[in-house]
């Protein structure tokens, strides 16, 4: 038992392996691309601009000498003027905030990295270069960095290629979930289920949520229960426990002393409340 253990131990270590070294493999023959055509600007920056994926060149001292038109698109920035010359990697505070300072050092000594599930600056992003519409409230991507050298082996750029990998965009996705809530509020509270459908975790979901809406998403479907029942309430064919009973409640459990809590007074006495009115 204990050697086959072993075995299945060094078989996933193998596999591990053989991942790294396909993934290094990857970005050995692209960094021998990128040299190879580094003396003819023209075709260097055709290849940029051809990559769907964001990229960033920078000088050897770290300020940006050229973006693709993907950059632009994915983090709303107006024009390449913005970034270009103006933009220097050791000057960005976030990159010391998030623990890369000395990833991005390794890069610029001759080295590789792939760094992966990144939080984008967003904040920062927005802040620098004056963006009001940008409806992204979460953004995390790969990070894949390598040096481009001159004919004496010395870094003259370094390439960074950003691939996104999550969105999460609030509004959007809340508004998904209160629509879900409004059209299955007979069915239990699932936190999982609602988070699918922003497309979000539950953590990250239940934040924005909050963020956006004020309350949580437990609590904003109580409140859709509870409006519910006090509907069903003012219907005077039904009786209470029936009442409670079309919302999928029982009048008999809790949820009669969750709606005194929420409404300030009990069901019964809120339809003496009605009937007087």
């Amino acid at each position: 038992m204990g050697s086959d253990k072993s075995t299945q131990y060094t078989e996933k270590t193998r596999n591990i392996d053989e991942n790294l070294d396909a993934v290094q493999n990857r970005l050995d023959k692209l960094q021998e691309s990128f040299q190879a055509v580094l003396d003819r600007e023209d075709l260097f920056s055709k290849i940029i601009e051809f990559f769907p994926y964001p990229i960033e060149v920078y000088s050897s001292d770290g300020t940006t000498v050229m973006v693709n038109d993907a950059v632009l698109t994915e983090f709303g920035v107006p024009s390449k003027d913005m970034i270009i010359g103006k933009y220097n990697i050791f000057e960005d505070p976030s990159i010391a905030e998030y623990g890369l300072l000395d990833l991005i050092k390794k890069v610029f000594e001759g080295g590789t990295a792939c760094q992966t599930d990144l939080k984008v600056p967003l904040q920062a992003i927005r802040e620098n270069y004056n963006i009001d519409n940008y409806d992204i409230d979460a953004m995390y991507q790969d990070a894949t960095a390598f040096p481009i050298k001159d004919s004496n082996g010395d870094v003259s750029h370094v390439v960074m290629i950003l691939i996104t990998r999550r969105i999460y965009r609030g509004k959007e996705s809340i508004i998904n979930a209160m629509e879900y809530m409004k059209n299955n509020w007979q069915n239990d509270f699932n936190l999982n289920k609602l988070a699918g459908v922003a497309n979000l975790s539950p953590y990250h979901f239940s934040r924005l949520f909050k963020n956006e809406i004020g309350i949580t998403p437990y609590n904003y479907y109580m409140n859709i229960k509870i409006d519910k029942l006090k509907h069903n309430l003012c219907d005077a064919n039904l009786s209470i426990a029936e009442a409670f009973s079309a919302c999928g409640v029982d009048y008999h459990g809790h949820f009669a002393d969750v709606f005194k809590k929420s409404v300030g007074v009990t069901p019964s006495k809120y339809r003496e409340i009605i009937r007087d009115k």
